[in-house]
């Protein structure tokens, strides 16, 4: 498992699946809201890739993210279009409803850097997010992303094209922010 301050990363349970499935996947606007895609329901037993991770898969890595007091699921984090070539990924992480506003979004976001800087050997991390999602702005920022953009209408989100603020953050940068 990988460890932040208040939350840790790690694989993907049995019993994370239908917690994830009833609080993030089944949540219409919050699925339109996350996915570039339109939403659609999962049944029971779906090995959909937001829920199953896929070992063999080597462009994503998907994590259950647990409180390290306790050990309870919170959410899912994710570094996706991995390029190992450019040595880049994107950051993309999900909390329930029930742990927002706590702080462990920036965790999150710490702990991938970590992983993507440190085990995974990146260049640069990147996270495209609606540009009203103030909370992933700041976890993002917080953690030394800078805002590189705005993809002007570049979503398409319950029936309306929404803004998207492009962040990144290169390996030594996030070096240099740990030594101070």
């Amino acid at each position: 498992m990988l460890r932040g301050d208040k939350v840790g990363l790690r694989a993907r349970y049995e019993e994370d699946i239908p917690i994830l499935l009833t609080e993030l996947y089944d949540d219409v606007v919050n699925s339109a809201r996350s996915e570039g895609r339109p939403w659609r329901p999962l049944t029971p037993g779906s090995k959909d890739p937001r829920l199953v991770g896929d070992d063999t898969q080597q462009a994503h890595v998907s994590f259950s993210v647990v409180e390290l007091a306790g050990g309870t699921l919170v959410g899912t984090a994710a570094l996706w279009g991995i390029d190992t070539h450019n040595r880049t990924a994107h950051v993309g992480l999900g909390l329930l409803p029930s742990t927002r506003g706590k702080g462990y979004g920036t965790d999150v976001v710490a702990t991938l850097c970590q992983y993507g800087f440190v085990v995974r050997g990146l260049q640069r991390l990147q996270v495209e997010t609606l540009a009203d999602n103030t909370a992933m702005l700041r976890a993002a920022e917080r953690n030394g992303f800078v805002r590189e953009g705005v993809l002007r209408s570049s979503a398409w989100v319950m029936g309306e094209f929404l803004d998207q603020v492009l962040l990144g953050l290169l390996a030594e940068e996030w070096k240099a922010a740990r030594k101070a």
